[in-house]
């Protein structure tokens, strides 16, 4: 569960640090592999998340909830968990 708290607090720090122009972005990464990156744009209020698999073109899926967008963070991070 910390996990999942700490993944929010990461999301509100990019919800906070912005000056509603910026777009600001974050990845998650395990043991040094990026497991998806997302972007929060403030015009909009929406978190994009772009998830990277192997040498795929990344997905990208738009979120307009932060504890979706940390659900789906939290599922990610768990699949690719080695």
């Amino acid at each position: 569960m910390s996990q999942l708290l700490g993944i929010i607090q990461r999301l509100k720090t990019l919800q906070d640090g912005t000056d509603h122009s910026e777009t600001n972005q974050r990845f998650f990464e395990i043991n040094g592999k990026k497991i998806c990156q997302v972007t929060y744009m403030p015009t909009a209020d929406t978190f994009e998340l772009e998830v990277y698999k192997d040498d795929k073109k990344p997905n990208k899926f738009p979120f307009d909830d932060i504890d979706m967008t940390a659900i789906e963070i939290f599922d990610l991070l768990q699949e690719n968990h080695e």
